[in-house]
């Protein structure tokens, strides 16, 4: 007859193989921290950091866009989002003032098929802009961005397409405000 000290024994095989798999276990989440910490200081050594609020060397600007409200609406939007600046409403009280001169977009056709119908686009945005303060010294000399997308053209889908174009020149016009974003950050007090 089985005793009820007899069921709950095990033998010494078992606790041996209750042991190894606890330390592979422990060896497993040390090699896990060791990967971890290997990792980051990788990202850290090419100069990766997680986007945080950007720093900026003035403490209020003034978007001057007259004529682009779009672009001008979403940079204030950014700028108010992402920095330490506080976004004025008006020239006269702001530390340093962006002057957007020129949003233009721009589609060429990038290729033809063999019957002479286009098969593929080419969308530029170009973004020119300076910083300055109220006495018209620069923060930042003129400055010129642009950026490129190509799209690929079906008369057949041509409402998909339209759309398309539209996403493209909205997610265009975001990258270049996150790009005037940053390089508002490398902008120095004029001497």
């Amino acid at each position: 007859m089985w005793s009820s000290d007899r069921l709950s024994t095990r033998s010494p095989r078992t606790h041996g193989a209750l042991a190894d798999s606890a330390a592979a276990a422990n060896h497993a989440a040390r090699f896990g921290r060791l990967a971890a910490l290997v990792a980051c200081l990788l990202l850290a050594a090419c100069g990766f950091h997680l986007r945080g609020q950007a720093s900026y060397p003035f403490k209020t600007i003034y978007v001057n866009a007259p004529a682009y409200g779009a672009f001008a609406a979403e940079l204030r939007r950014a700028l108010a989002g992402s920095g330490t600046a506080t976004v004025s409403d008006a020239p006269t009280g702001a530390e340093a003032i962006i002057d957007v001169s020129e949003v233009a977009d721009d589609k060429q056709v990038l290729s033809l098929s063999p019957g002479g119908r286009v098969q593929e686009y080419a969308l530029a945005k170009a973004v020119r802009f300076r910083v300055h303060d109220a006495q018209g010294r620069d923060w930042l000399k003129e400055d010129e961005i642009v950026v490129r997308r190509n799209y690929t053209y079906d008369d057949t889908e041509r409402l998909a397409r339209e759309i398309q174009e539209a996403r493209l020149l909205r997610d265009m016009q975001s990258d270049a405000i996150a790009q005037i974003v940053r390089r508002l950050q490398t902008a120095r007090p004029p001497a």
